[in-house]
Order: structure tokens, then C-alpha cells, then sequence
């Protein structure tokens, strides 16, 4: 019985989350392009700026457990961590070598917005990290290191030689596969977000201004296919959303992404979309063999199926409804299923493990 509780209640949050989301983002819906991205940034705009520093902050945007702090930078996903660092008490000070403590890592190095605020203390962008593993990382831009390595750190992030950046000769560095989709996401919403806000930015290889180079787009949209959306990535969102009452919308809907900088056509997404959740259950949700369909509303009538991976490339189509779809041989990421009604096209997101 408890159980049942359990569910029926976590069911209704879930509703409930489902929908003020949907209120947050109704404006975007229906746009493509640098519409969309521009409606997002009217969207995100104006957070609430924090006081620096934001150690106390990190306890609820970035703890692994036990107050370990979830560091991109030295964390082992699937094996133990070379080391760990607990929340409050390992803060940098100075270091010597990894291990030694943890301070704010600017993903998008602020000098680059010449330590200016908001941007100095926007949590969707700093994360806690290691000390000499951020000095290391410095203001390089991100990349693929193809070629002399200079410098390797504990879990396997590195600092080399690279040619994501015609005519750049310095180093990138490159984190772990974990985390680059973690990367390019904080990439999409800081450039979302302080579009048309960054006079003065200086221009590199990774954008001028807050507007990303064509060669940070290629490699990123990459990084945000090959690495799709992490539950890790959601509660951080949640959490800084509490905090600074600001979202990052491609943490949300991956779609978006594509659709400003890539291929994608979101034109069709709508409201409505999001409505549906109420009345088609997909369970269960993230999954890694079958999903069932459980249809609430006896007026609907799902005439078929089609379902879309993250680039929008159809991966499995029914021309009658269904209740469980065999998934088992899908590539691990996020999917965009369409159901195809009598009330219309309506769209729902679903996770492969």
C-alpha cells in the first residue's frame, strides 16, 4: 500500500513539474531557429545574481552523496574516483597537485567576460572542480586532443594538441566522454542566455562575444548526440533553477538545441504537446529493454507510432497503436516518440539506458 502511495504521489509531482514546466517554456514552443533562441533567452533572462563565492551554493547543486562533492574533473563514472573532496571543508587555498582541494571552475573562463556579473556567479555555468585540474584547463577552449598530449589527469581528462580550431596552434582540453555533453549544454545556455548582453566579450576560439564559432558548434552538438542528458544533469538544473529562478532550457529539451543550431525543426512542438503527458503514461521511463503505453483519456485514438532520435532521425514507426515497443536494440540516449491522434500530433521525451 505504501507503494502505491509512493507512486500515485511521485506520479503527480511529476504532472505537476510537467506543467509549470511547460508554462515556463510556452513562448519558445512553435519557434525554429534564432527565434527559438531568442525567445529563450527572453525566457532566461534576468536571474537572480548570487553573492560571490558560491561555496555554500555547491551543497545543493553539486552533491554526489555523504557531501562528496561532484567534481566532472576527477570523477570515475562506473569505478572509484581517485579522490574525493567533501563539501565545506577541502575549499581551495592553494594547491600543489590533484587531490589537494576544490575552488569554481568558470566553464566559460571568465576572463573572457572580464570577470563580470551576472555571469561571474551563474551557477548553470560554474562548477566546483579541482584546483590544479582547473588551472591545468586555465582558459584553453574545449576540444578533441588528436595530438601531442601535454598534460593527462587522474580520471582520464586531458590537455594536448588538437584541430578542432582552424589555424589555433595551443592546447584544448578535453574532459571525459561523461561530461561533454555536460559541456556543450552550459555552452548552448550561456551563449543563450547573454545574447545581445556582451558588449565588451572578448572574441576565441570558441565564440565571439557570446555568440559560438561555427568550429564550437560542429564540436558540440557532437558532445551533446554522443552524451545525451544525464538524471545528473536534471537535478543540478532543478537545483540551481531554485536558486537563481532561471532553467537551462537544452537540459530540459535537448530538441532545442538542433533546432537553433543544428538540423532540428521544432517548429510542431506546442503546448499541447506537453498537455498529453497527462493523458498517455509511458513506464518505464528512463529504460533499457521495452516501454509500455498506458492511454488515460477514451476519447484518444493513437492511429501510430513513430519515434525520433536526439538529431530527429526516425528510429522505429508503427502505422497502428501499440503498448509496448520492443527498445532493447536502440542506442542509449534521449528519444522524441510521436503519437499520432485523432486530437493531433502530440510528442513525448523518452530515455534509453
Amino acid at each position: 500500500m505504501k507503494q502505491l502511495i509512493c507512486i500515485i504521489a511521485c506520479t503527480l509531482l511529476s504532472v505537476l513539474h510537467t506543467q509549470a514546466q511547460m508554462a515556463y517554456y510556452s513562448s519558445a514552443f512553435g519557434k525554429n531557429g534564432n527565434d527559438l533562441k531568442t525567445e529563450l533567452h527572453q525566457i532566461i533572462k534576468n536571474h537572480t545574481t548570487q553573492v560571490w563565492p558560491l561555496w555554500s551554493l555547491f551543497s545543493s547543486t553539486d552533491n554526489k552523496g555523504n557531501n562528496i562533492v561532484w567534481d566532472i574533473y576527477s570523477d570515475n563514472p562506473g569505478g572509484v574516483a581517485p579522490y574525493t573532496f567533501q563539501l565545506g571543508s577541502n575549499q581551495c587555498g592553494s594547491y600543489t597537485q590533484e587531490g589537494d582541494c576544490y575552488n569554481h571552475e568558470h566553464t566559460w573562463p571568465s576572463t573572457y567576460f572580464n570577470d563580470g556579473m551576472p555571469m561571474r556567479t551563474d551557477l548553470h555555468h560554474v562548477l566546483p572542480t579541482d584546483g590544479f585540474v582547473n588551472n591545468k584547463r586555465s582558459n584553453f577552449p574545449y576540444g578533441i586532443v588528436n595530438g601531442a598530449i601535454s598534460w593527462t589527469a587522474m580520471n582520464g581528462g586531458k590537455l594536448g594538441k588538437s584541430n578542432n580550431y582552424p589555424g589555433y596552434t595551443l592546447n584544448v582540453f578535453e574532459p571525459i566522454d561523461a561530461y561533454k555533453g555536460d559541456i556543450a549544454r552550459i555552452y548552448f545556455y550561456m551563449s543563450t542566455r547573454y545574447q545581445g548582453e556582451d558588449t565588451g566579450w572578448k572574441d576565441w576560439e570558441m565564440a565571439n562575444g557570446a555568440q559560438l564559432t561555427q568550429a564550437a558548434i560542429t564540436l558540440l552538438l557532437q558532445w551533446h548526440h554522443d552524451d545525451p542528458v544525464s538524471q545528473k544533469e536534471i537535478d543540478r538544473n532543478n537545483a540551481v533553477a531554485n536558486i537563481q529562478n532561471n532553467r537551462n532550457p537544452f537540459v530540459d529539451y535537448p530538441m532545442f538545441a538542433d533546432c537553433v543550431w543544428g538540423n532540428g525543426d521544432c517548429t510542431s512542438l506546442s503546448t499541447h504537446d506537453i498537455q498529453m503527458e497527462q493523458f498517455i503514461s509511458i513506464y518505464p521511463n528512463p529504460s533499457s529493454q521495452y516501454i509500455s503505453i498506458l492511454y488515460h483519456a477514451q476519447n484518444i485514438e493513437c492511429h501510430s507510432i513513430q519515434i525520433l532520435d536526439i538529431k530527429g532521425v526516425p528510429v522505429y514507426q508503427s502505422n497502428s497503436s501499440a503498448d509496448k515497443i520492443d527498445i532493447s536494440h536502440f542506442a542509449p540516449g534521449l528519444y522524441i516518440i510521436s503519437f499520432h491522434t485523432n486530437k493531433g500530433i502530440y510528442h513525448r521525451k523518452m530515455s534509453k539506458n
